[in-house]
């Protein structure tokens, strides 16, 4: 704060600090024509066009068999998928910024990876290795056990892509956190589960549920690796947004926009939470530093 009184104070400080008034006006308004044409107006779209027909229409659209079978599927893969990132997410943060291994590098290179490959790359690779012509798919078969074209292969998709999001974001937060708390809890009698649950936790919580709601959002959401390993079997291995597409290729708008405002709804208040978790952070680390 002293810094900048003495930045406000220095001779070029107005040129520094300051643009002018019709400059940021129209910076002002180049961001709201953005934030209008590109998120407003596409999300304005998306619930009037399914509203169309009116509420009628729109609940028979989202009570049909087959995507109401899709929701069904898309909130199964994000339970299971998220819980399962939301442990590996907090067991390579823990492992990543409390000790120095070898191939520590690698690891976080690893758990890039899906940031780095196209989702349907990623859909791809598990057709090789569970689909009938796979590297597996023979074993498989002969145990009768379905992995491509069917619910297990659409959650293991949604696990690949998704499991970076927690571990990314818990593990700049360990590492600002440092370990002489968790220490100090040892020394003075505290076992490993009662120096996570007591120090470790409290600490993250507020950029766990960040990666957790940013990893519920994609798990939702995923399209293309999902699509590859779905096989498009109407009522069952569609998850919502493969529901909208086939909707919206047979001509079938309203419904489809109907099925489409639920990932709409979904990430508003993706956005909402968000927010609310942000500001919480943002408090609890003024807290902190004071």
């Amino acid at each position: 704060m002293q810094d900048i009184k003495r930045l406000q104070k220095h001779p070029k400080a107005e040129c520094i600090l300051s643009e002018p008034v019709w400059f940021q006006w129209v910076l002002i308004g180049v961001a709201v024509g953005f934030v209008i044409i590109f998120l407003i107006a596409p999300l304005l779209m998306v619930f009037g066009q399914a509203l169309a027909k009116g509420w009628g229409a729109y609940w028979e659209a989202i009570r049909e068999p087959d995507s109401f079978k899709a929701i069904q599927l898309t909130l199964l893969t994000a339970a299971i998928s998220v819980p399962l990132n939301l442990i590996f997410g907090v067991v390579a943060a823990w492992l990543i910024a409390k000790f120095d291994f070898w191939g520590k590098n690698f690891l976080l290179t690893l758990i890039d990876l899906p940031f780095a490959i196209s989702p349907i790359i990623s859909g791809l690779i598990f057709v090789l290795l569970f689909g009938m012509q796979g590297l597996l798919g023979p074993w498989l078969s002969q145990y009768n056990i379905k992995i491509v074209f069917a619910v297990p292969g659409i959650i293991l998709a949604t696990v690949f892509v998704t499991f970076p999001f927690v571990a990314r974001e818990l593990i700049p937060v360990m590492q600002s956190l440092g370990s002489e708390e968790e220490e100090a809890a040892l020394v003075l009698g505290a076992n490993g589960w009662q120096t996570f649950f007591k120090v470790t936790l409290p600490n993250i919580k507020w950029g766990l549920l960040y990666g957790v709601i940013l990893c519920n959002a994609r798990a939702m959401g995923e399209f293309g690796a999902v699509s590859v390993v779905s096989g498009h079997i109407r009522g069952q291995t569609n998850t919502i947004p493969l529901q909208v597409e086939i909707l919206y290729n047979e001509y079938n708008f309203t419904a489809a926009f109907a099925v489409a405002s639920l990932l709409a709804f979904l990430a508003l208040v993706t956005l909402i939470v968000k927010h609310v978790v942000e500001w919480k952070s943002g408090r609890h680390l003024s807290g902190t530093l004071h």
